[in-house]
């Protein structure tokens, strides 16, 4: 099998366009969540604490050029989107679940007729009386 061939029989697999649909999806989603943080509820954070802008917030070690900058406030900040991303997978993951939850539950089950033998032998019977 040739490599172009046996690549493209890898990329064409089911799981890999899966995954791939998903990782753009993914994208999309990080940005729709990441304007969720930045747009709504930073500034509700910051009128709270006083207007405070976490990337703002620094340490500086040092004087001069060689001064190191600890910017923890933009650290804070990605804790808080990374929360806010990983609750908000979670509620779509759940939704999904509970959707798959509700596929998958039988149908509720039909009254159980007389089985095979049953049947033969009510037939034997009316064979007979005629």
């Amino acid at each position: 099998m040739g490599f172009i061939s046996e690549f493209k029989e890898f990329a064409m697999k089911g799981n890999v366009m899966d995954m791939a649909v998903g990782v753009i999806i993914g994208g999309a989603f990080g940005k729709i969540v990441s304007s969720l943080v930045d747009d709504v509820l930073m500034p509700l954070v910051g009128m709270i604490t006083g207007n405070v802008d976490f990337t703002q917030l620094v340490f500086q070690i040092g004087e001069g050029e060689g001064a190191a900058v600890l910017k923890y406030g933009t650290f804070i900040q990605n804790i808080v989107d990374f929360l806010i991303v990983a609750f908000c997978i979670f509620l779509m993951l759940k939704g999904i679940n509970k959707l798959n939850r509700k596929k998958e539950e039988p149908a509720p089950e039909a009254p159980a007729g007389p089985t095979q033998e049953e049947l033969l032998t009510e037939i034997r019977d009316l064979l007979k009386q005629k």
